[in-house]
C-alpha cells in the first residue's frame, strides 16, 4: 500500500516553535525541546484519514473473506494460504509505518548525519512542505495514493489467483540437507534474486528518466521531493509503483523463485531498503544499507538521495539495492558522500570507477525481462 500525505501547508515564520500537530511541515526549533511523540506519525502517515481508511479497508477485506469461508474455500493449492497473506501484508504495513517514523525520528534526532545540509532543507517563506512540494504538488499526490493502493490491491491478489505457488506455501526442509547447507542455499537464492529484481528495476528506473514521455507524465511527479524523507518512498504516480511491483517483484520471483521464510524475509527487507534509500541520513541508522555494504558495489542512502536533487535531470544512480548495475553501466555518482564527514562513504566513493557504455534503447533490457519470466511461465507453469 502506499504512504500518504497531507494537504496542508503552513508558511515559514521567522521563528519556529514546538508543532502542535505531528508529522510538521517545518523543521522543528532546537528550544523548546521536542518530546519523543513529536517525531512520530502514529498510524497517520501524513495526517490523512481518508486514506488510512481506505488502506484499512484494503486490508480488512481478504481478512473478512477468511473469517466467513475459511481457508479451504478461499486458498490456492500450492500457494501459502490466504490467512497467511493476509497477515503478510498486515506486517507489512505495520512495518512501513514503524520503520518510517524511525527513520525520520533519526533525522530530526540526528542532524549531523543528513545527507543534506538543514539549509537545504529551509522553507525560506514559500508555501513548500519540507520536502520541497508545493500545495497543488500534493494534492496531485494525494489522489495517485489512492489510486496505488487500489492498483497494488488488485495486483497482489489478482496474482495470487493467476500465478498458484506465486506465494510460496511453507514446506518442510529436506532431511537430505544439513541445515548449514540449507541456509546456504537460500542466501544464495535471496542473493540472485535480488539482483534480478534490481536488474529490471535498474533499466525500469533508467527508462522513467531518459525517455522524456515516461519522465514527464509519470517519474517527474516523484521527483518532486528534492529533499526527501522516508515518507516519500511511495508517493509516485500510480503507474510508477505498480510498474516497479511487476518489473521488479513479480519478475524476480518468477524467474528466481523463493521459498516461504525467504520470500517473508526478502519482501520486508526491501521494504525497509527503500525507506531507508529516501531517508536523507546517510550512516549506521540504516539497518539494512549498513548490513549490505558487504556486498560488491554497495550503495548507501546518500547516493539516492544525490539522485532526488535534480542535477541535470538526475540521470544517474538508477539501482534499487546493491549498486552493481550503476558500476557496470557507468551512472554511479558519489553524491553528497561528505556531506556528513563522509560517515557513510564508501571505497567507491573515494576512488569512483568507470563503468560500460550501453548504447540501447533502455526500455530494451525490460522487455528482455519481461519475455524470459513469460518463457519460464510458459515452460515450468507458475512457481514452485
Amino acid at each position: 500500500m502506499a504512504t500518504t500525505v497531507t494537504t496542508t501547508i503552513e508558511r515559514a515564520p521567522e521563528a519556529r516553535s514546538t508543532p502542535s500537530t505531528l508529522y510538521s511541515w517545518t523543521e522543528p526549533a532546537k528550544e523548546p525541546a521536542l518530546k519523543p511523540s513529536d517525531h512520530f506519525s502514529s498510524l497517520l502517515f501524513g495526517g490523512s484519514v481518508t486514506d488510512t481508511v481506505l488502506e484499512l479497508v484494503f486490508l480488512l477485506v481478504p481478512l473478512g473473506v477468511v473469517v466467513l469461508l475459511g481457508d479451504a474455500q478461499v486458498s490456492v493449492a500450492g500457494s501459502m494460504p490466504l490467512s497467511e497473506l493476509t497477515a503478510f501484508f498486515w506486517v507489512a504495513a505495520i512495518t512501513r509505518r514503524v520503520y518510517n517514523a524511525y527513520l525520520e525520528a533519526c533525522w530530526f534526532a540526528f542532524p549531523l548525519y543528513r545527507t543534506q545540509p538543514p539549509k537545504e532543507h529551509s522553507l525560506k517563506r514559500s508555501a513548500k512542505d519540507l520536502c520541497g512540494r508545493e500545495q497543488e504538488q500534493l494534492s496531485v499526490l494525494a489522489w495517485h495514493d489512492k489510486m496505488t493502493m487500489l492498483s497494488q490491491f488488485a495486483l497482489n491478489f489478482g496474482i495470487y489467483y493467476a500465478l498458484p505457488g506465486f506465494y510460496p506455501a511453507a514446506g518442510e526442509p529436506s532431511h537430505d540437507v544439513s541445515m548449514m547447507m540449507l541456509y546456504g542455499q537460500r542466501l544464495l537464492r535471496l542473493l540472485l534474486n535480488h539482483y534480478v529484481m534490481s536488474f529490471g528495476m535498474y533499466w525500469a528506473h533508467r527508462s522513467l528518466h531518459e525517455v522524456k514521455f515516461l519522465w514527464r507524465h509519470i517519474h517527474s511527479i516523484h521527483h518532486w521531493a528534492r529533499h526527501p524523507l522516508s515518507r516519500n518512498t511511495y508517493e509516485d504516480h500510480w503507474a510508477d509503483n505498480f510498474g516497479n511491483a511487476i518489473v521488479g517483484h513479480v519478475f524476480a520471483q518468477i524467474l528466481v523463485p523463493l521459498d516461504n521464510p525467504t520470500f517473508w524475509f526478502s519482501r520486508l527487507l526491501r521494504i525497509m531498503e527503500s525507506l531507508e534509500k529516501h531517508s536523507g541520513i546517510s550512516c549506521h541508522l540504516n539497518v539494512v544499507h549498513s548490513c549490505q555494504r558487504w556486498l560488491p558495489f554497495a550503495q548507501m542512502p546518500h547516493h539516492h538521495d544525490w539522485h532526488h536533487e535534480g542535477h541535470k535531470g538526475c540521470n544517474y544512480t538508477f539501482t534499487s539495492i546493491g549498486g552493481a548495475w550503476d558500476c557496470l553501466f557507468g551512472t554511479r555518482k558519489a553524491g553528497r558522500f561528505e556531506a556528513n564527514g563522509g560517515f557513510a562513504a564508501t571505497s567507491l566513493d573515494k576512488s569512483p570507477r568507470s563503468g560500460l557504455t550501453f548504447r540501447v534503447h533502455p526500455c530494451l533490457p525490460v522487455v528482455m525481462v519481461a519475455c524470459l519470466a513469460m518463457l519460464k511461465l510458459a515452460r515450468d507453469g507458475a512457481p514452485n
